[in-house]
C-alpha cells in the first residue's frame, strides 16, 4: 500500500540516487592514482526531478488535470567538468571526492528523514502512534 504513495517513491528515488553517486565517488577515490583516469559524477537529483521523463512532474490523473508525463529517468554518469589533471593525466582530487561524499551522505540522510516523517504522518492518519 505505502509503495504507491508519491512521497515514498520520491524518498526511494532520492536514496537510490545517493547510493549510485556514492558508488561513483568510491570508484573515483579507488582510481585516484590511476594514470589517465577521469573523475566521474552522476546527474544531479534535481535535474532528474525536473526532467520531463522522470515521472515526478505534474501528472494528469483525471481529464480535467494538466498534461502528464511519461515515467522513466535514468541516472547517467559523466566526466566531471572543471577538474585539473595531474601530470599523469588523472583528474581525481581526493579532497574534492571527500567533500562530494559528505554531500551524498547528507542527501541519503535527507531521504531517510523524509521517509520516516511521511511514515509518521501515515501512521497518525491510520490512528497508530
Amino acid at each position: 500500500m505505502y509503495k504507491n504513495l508519491e512521497v515514498f517513491r520520491m524518498a526511494h528515488a532520492m536514496a537510490t540516487h545517493a547510493g549510485s553517486r556514492q558508488a561513483v565517488i568510491a570508484r573515483n577515490m579507488a582510481n585516484a592514482d590511476t594514470p589517465g583516469y577521469t573523475a566521474q559524477d552522476v546527474t544531479p537529483f534535481q535535474a532528474i526531478l525536473d526532467s520531463e521523463t522522470a515521472g515526478y512532474a505534474q501528472r494528469a490523473t483525471r481529464v480535467t488535470h494538466l498534461n502528464g508525463t511519461i515515467p522513466g529517468g535514468d541516472i547517467q554518469t559523466f566526466d566531471r567538468p572543471g577538474t585539473q589533471a595531474d601530470p599523469n593525466g588523472n583528474t581525481v582530487s581526493v579532497e574534492s571526492e571527500m567533500l562530494h561524499a559528505v554531500d551524498v551522505k547528507r542527501q541519503h540522510d535527507r531521504a531517510i528523514t523524509i521517509y520516516k516523517s511521511a511514515l509518521g504522518v501515515l501512521r497518525s492518519a491510520v490512528g497508530r502512534q
